[in-house]
């Protein structure tokens, strides 16, 4: 593969600053490319787009800084700031409606695609539908069959591979599907935590989102197969993690694992601020008992939240805003 094609960007959303103190953040971080929250309470958020866009593109390339993508809403006016900016991608999740059924949702998510479709293609912009575990399109298959009688240039995968992981899906095979509809790898990492006491009528589990060494996610694996089919493109470290407090300094230990992974593929980045501990590999954890997690080993899933166990719910790791983030932004919301 030749050096340097992949380019290595990171999600914001966990930084709420003006532009020129995130450009100086996120490249003290080490970064050269982000991908930018266009929600409320952010810089660019859906009601100053239009101009805010193309200004924050302007702020961040004055610090050699490119916005790769954008998280934010699907219409006609973030479209054309898109391509303004000269950002290429809007990254959405495909979320399956409570009370819906899934082909039903299908359809229906198909059906806003085919309305945006002529948009996309007159200014040149991409939407990157992601896979998302829980109440989304949560694996390979699903997003193949909801995109892809489009056109990879208008509508195409962005494939997360935690929530890959998370949904019990193998790597290989995951991009043995999605692989020729790819504009997008999301990598973060995580694992399903127990949310409840063995006291508990019934289980309840939900995802700890840790570093890229840890979770369920393999980044050596993802990393093998995608250098296999040599993806060239952008990998988005998300930034998300359930010790908030820690977000810069696992996120810089992310982008050095991750570089160290990819190797020469890896387009040059900034040198990083701040200070990353080489972490030895982690021990194998010991095995929870059978009552606990041994249905989840098994298939990934996650039980529905019991409305009996409000008081252990108290006691659960907070998620970040995945759960309930952007829920208004276009035709499927995105975490």
């Amino acid at each position: 593969m030749p050096a340097g094609t992949i380019t290595f960007s990171v999600f914001t959303k966990p930084w709420k600053m003006d532009l020129p103190a995130l450009a100086q953040h996120v490249t003290e971080l080490g970064f050269r490319a982000v991908e930018l929250p266009v929600r409320s309470g952010y810089p660019v958020n859906p009601g100053n787009v239009a101009t805010e866009l193309p200004e924050a593109a302007r702020i961040l390339g004055e610090y050699g800084i490119r916005i790769t993508s954008i998280a934010g809403p699907t219409d006609e006016t973030t479209i054309a700031a898109c391509a303004a900016a000269g950002v290429p991608t809007i990254r959405i999740c495909a979320a399956i409606e409570e009370k819906m059924d899934y082909l039903s949702a299908e359809a229906r998510l198909q059906r806003e695609f085919d309305d945006l479709v002529p948009l996309l293609e007159k200014h040149g912009v991409t939407i990157g539908v992601q896979n998302h575990c829980d109440r989304f399109v949560a694996n390979a298959m699903g997003l193949l069959h909801l995109i892809g009688k489009y056109d990879v240039k208008q509508i195409a995968a962005v494939w997360d591979a935690c929530h890959n992981a998370l949904a019990g899906e193998d790597p290989d095979l995951a991009l043995d599907i999605i692989f020729p509809r790819l504009c997008m790898v999301n990598l973060k990492n995580a694992f399903w935590r127990r949310a409840n006491g063995p006291e508990a009528l019934h289980a309840r589990w939900r995802p700890y989102w840790t570093s890229g060494r840890q979770g369920l996610a393999s980044w050596p694996r993802v990393a093998e197969e995608l250098l296999k089919r040599e993806y060239a493109g952008v990998v988005c470290l998300t930034a998300e993690f359930s010790d908030e407090p820690s977000v810069d300094r696992l996120i810089a230990e992310d982008l050095a694992f991750a570089m160290s992974l990819f190797g020469e593929a890896a387009a040059p980045q900034q040198e990083t601020q701040v200070a990353v501990e080489a972490a030895p590999e982690a021990e194998p954890a010991a095995a929870a008992p059978d009552s606990e997690a041994g249905p989840q080993a098994e298939a990934g899933a996650t039980p529905a939240a019991e409305g009996s166990e409000a008081g252990a719910q108290a006691e659960a790791d907070a998620t970040p805003a995945a759960e309930a983030d952007g829920q208004t932004e276009g035709p499927a919301p995105t975490p």
